[in-house]
């Protein structure tokens, strides 16, 4: 099929398929029973309808990988990011109330690889490549980031009850420099917003020692931008400055991250101290606590809106899949037959603003479902 019919098809049911018999499970069906049934057809409707249009328009060399079964079916998956020896593996210790397999913990960098954290009743670590390659894994998509990433990525196995309701990714700390990025031969960017589109919860940490945002943990905030409703920010340790300098600690984090997040909403910040010891301060310590309470309650709510959570990330996607479409039927209808089509291909990609808002006129569509310009002229 052509991009046209395609569309045809997809958006205006210009040729009608046939359902796929599905009983949903009856009223009185437990709640666990009606999402597995949503997250099966969820996968159902992506393989069958989504799947094929990307692949025939290569849409994952413009955006994000294809999805698989496997990551619509996998727990929730919690994204821990921020500077080096902010407390992110305290945290998950925090949480598991133990230890995991793996675990590196120190005031200096210790976490060097990103850590998939889930459950498992044989303790185990698991190397990157056996990680990606496992039929059922939500990870198979990472194998495109090669060797360099693999050797620095791995899951650990834990028999941890929370583990059977959520993921928790560890990930190495953010460090500042142009040096320390090219010393990670992989590109850290690229990973951390493949797991920013994946993941249902990224919480990023700092701690009143290390309020400043360098410029690789700027470019990676910036990669969050569509999924700033997934983002909670933490300001761990708190218990260890006085009560006066916390609110001047605060202050300054605010400062900091409204210069980065670019936006006119002033972001939530949850300030706590998630480490097994007593808080320190008893000033500050009912405060630390009810914060440390609501966070903890966004944690606990994920498995009951992890269905309405692949719903809409699905409907994001295929908004995403439409302008895509209408954008390469556009721009194919501009090139010429015969010849000239370096001079034309130039001339689009010189003008491809104009082209992106001729698009959006013509079709109706929201400029916010569009991809970033610049990045799709690159892969274009």
């Amino acid at each position: 099929h052509t991009i046209k019919v395609v569309m045809e098809e997809l958006f205006f049911g210009g040729k009608e398929r046939k359902p796929v018999p599905s009983v949903p499970p009856p009223y009185s069906a437990s709640d666990d029973e009606k999402k597995e049934w949503v997250l099966r057809e969820l996968a159902k409707i992506y393989t069958t309808v989504f799947k094929p249009i990307e692949e025939a328009t290569k849409f994952d060399v413009f955006y994000s990988s294809l999805l698989n079964e496997a990551e619509f079916r996998t727990p929730p998956m919690v994204l821990l990011i921020g500077p080096y020896s902010v407390g992110k593996t305290t945290f998950i210790h925090y949480l598991l109330g133990r230890g995991f397999p793996g675990e590196r913990v120190g005031p200096e960098p210790t976490t060097d690889r990103f850590v998939a954290v889930m459950y498992g009743e044989d303790e185990r670590t698991i190397p990157g490549n056996a990680l990606t390659v496992a039929p059922n894994s939500p990870f198979r998509a990472l194998q495109r980031e090669g060797n360099h990433f693999l050797a620095r990525f791995e899951g650990s196995m834990c028999d941890s009850p929370l583990l059977e309701h959520i993921t928790l990714i560890d990930t190495p700390g953010v460090l500042s420099g142009e040096k320390q990025r090219v010393a990670r031969n992989y590109d850290f960017d690229v990973v951390v917003q493949w797991f920013a589109e994946r993941v249902d919860l990224i919480i990023l940490l700092f701690d009143p020692f290390k309020l400043d945002i360098s410029d690789e943990l700027m470019s990676v905030i910036k990669g969050f931008k569509g999924h700033e409703d997934k983002v909670r920010v933490v300001l761990n340790k708190a218990d260890q400055v006085s009560q006066q300098q916390l609110m001047r600690v605060y202050g300054a984090l605010m400062w900091s991250l409204g210069k980065v997040l670019e936006t006119p909403e002033v972001c939530r910040v949850y300030v706590g101290s998630f480490h097994d010891e007593e808080l320190k301060d008893p000033d500050t310590a009912p405060l630390l606590a009810a914060e440390m309470a609501d966070l903890l309650a966004d944690l606990r709510d994920l498995p009951h809106q992890s269905a309405m959570r692949r719903v809409n990330e699905l409907v994001k996607r295929a908004r995403l899949l439409k302008a895509h479409l209408y954008l390469l039927d556009h721009l194919r209808d501009q090139m010429p037959n015969v010849y000239g089509f370096d001079r034309k291909k130039k001339e689009l990609l010189d003008t491809m603003p104009a082209q992106f808002r001729a698009v959006c006129r013509a079709r109706g569509l929201s400029p916010g479902d569009f991809p970033d310009i610049t990045k799709f002229s690159q892969a274009l």
